[in-house]
C-alpha cells in the first residue's frame, strides 16, 4: 500500500501552486494592461483617422487642430521631438559612457559607493523643477552667450534632458561593465594593454549589449519626456531644426490638450491618440533598430 502523502509536505505543495498562480497572474496582468494601452490608443486614433488623411497626417508641416481652420500635419511635432532628444543624446550618451568608465576601471571602491548613489539621486529629482530649471537658469544663462536666443527654445531643454538621463545611462553602463569576467582584463593586460586601451577596446565591446540597452533607455527616455519640454521649449509647433528657435514634441501637446478644454470624443481630443500612436511607432522603430544592432555586434564580437 502507497503511504499517505506528509501532510507538511502537502501544505508546501499547495503553499507553491499558490505562488505560481499569483506569478503567472502578475504576469498576466502586465500583458493584459500593456495590451489594453495599445488597442485604446488605436483605437482612438481610427476613429481620428477617419476624418484626417494619412497622407495629409504624415507629410503636411502644419499642426494647428485648435484653429478654426485645423491642419493635421505631424511633422513640426515629430521635428520638434526628434530635435530635443538630438540634443539631450549628445549631452547624456557619451557623458555617462565616460562616467561608467571612470566609475568601473579608475575608481577606487570607496569612491565608486559614494559617487553611484550622489549620481542616480539626479533620476528623483522631479521632472517639473528640470522644467523650470531650464526655463529661469539655463536659458537666461545661454542668452548672454547667444543673444538672439529666444525664451523659448529646443536647446535649453535638450541639454537640461540630457543631464537628467545621466543615470539612467552611466548606472546601466557601468553595471555591464563590471558584469565583464576580471579574466578578460587580464588577459588584456597581459599583451601589454593600458588600462585606458583595456577600457574601451576590450570591457566596452564585451559589455555592449548592456551599453546598447542603457543607450536605448535614455533615447526613449528622452521621446517620452513631457514636463522638461512643455515648460521650456515653447509649445509652439515649428518645423524647424534650429535649436534655439522655439518648439513642440509630441509629448508636449498631448499634456497641453490633455488638461484644456477640449470636448471628449471630438476629432481635436482624438489628436492626441493620432500623436500618441506617432510616438509608440517611432520607439518600437528605436527599439527594433536597437535589437538589430545588437544582435549584429554581436556576431562581430
Amino acid at each position: 500500500m502507497f503511504r499517505s502523502m506528509n501532510p507538511k509536505t502537502e501544505r508546501t505543495k499547495i503553499k507553491e501552486k499558490v505562488i505560481e498562480g499569483a506569478l503567472l497572474l502578475s504576469a498576466l496582468s502586465s500583458v493584459f494592461i500593456t495590451l489594453s494601452i495599445v488597442f485604446i490608443l488605436f483605437y482612438e486614433a481610427i476613429g481620428f483617422f477617419k476624418y484626417v488623411s494619412l497622407i495629409e497626417f504624415i507629410t503636411g508641416t502644419s499642426w494647428t487642430p485648435l484653429f478654426a481652420k485645423p491642419t493635421y500635419g505631424i511633422l513640426p511635432l515629430v521635428c520638434g521631438t526628434l530635435l530635443v532628444t538630438v540634443i539631450a543624446i549628445i549631452v547624456s550618451l557619451p557623458v555617462g559612457l565616460v562616467v561608467a568608465v571612470f566609475l568601473s576601471e579608475y575608481a577606487p571602491p570607496k569612491v565608486r559607493d559614494v559617487a553611484k548613489p550622489i549620481l542616480e539621486l539626479l533620476a528623483a529629482v522631479p521632472t517639473v523643477v528640470y522644467g523650470y530649471f531650464a526655463l529661469l537658469f539655463l536659458t537666461p544663462l545661454l542668452q548672454r552667450i547667444i543673444p538672439n536666443l529666444s525664451s523659448f527654445n529646443a536647446l535649453s531643454p535638450g541639454i537640461i534632458m540630457g543631464i537628467m538621463i545621466i543615470p539612467y545611462v552611466s548606472s546601466m553602463c557601468e553595471d555591464s561593465m563590471r558584469a565583464v569576467p576580471m579574466h578578460i582584463r587580464e588577459g588584456s593586460y597581459a599583451t601589454g594593454a593600458t588600462k585606458f586601451q583595456t577600457a574601451f577596446k576590450v570591457v566596452i565591446p564585451s559589455a555592449f549589449s548592456g551599453i546598447a540597452a542603457a543607450f536605448l533607455i535614455g533615447i526613449s527616455r528622452a521621446i517620452g519626456e513631457t514636463m522638461v519640454v512643455a515648460i521650456a521649449a515653447g509649445m509652439m509647433p515649428n518645423l524647424t531644426f534650429n535649436p534655439l528657435e522655439p518648439v513642440q514634441t509630441l509629448t508636449a501637446y498631448i499634456v497641453g490638450v490633455s488638461i484644456g478644454d477640449v470636448p471628449h470624443g471630438t476629432l481635436e481630443y482624438r489628436s492626441i491618440f493620432a500623436a500618441g500612436v506617432t510616438l509608440f511607432v517611432m520607439t518600437l522603430i528605436l527599439n527594433i533598430v536597437g535589437f538589430l544592432l545588437k544582435r549584429r555586434i554581436r556576431e562581430v564580437y
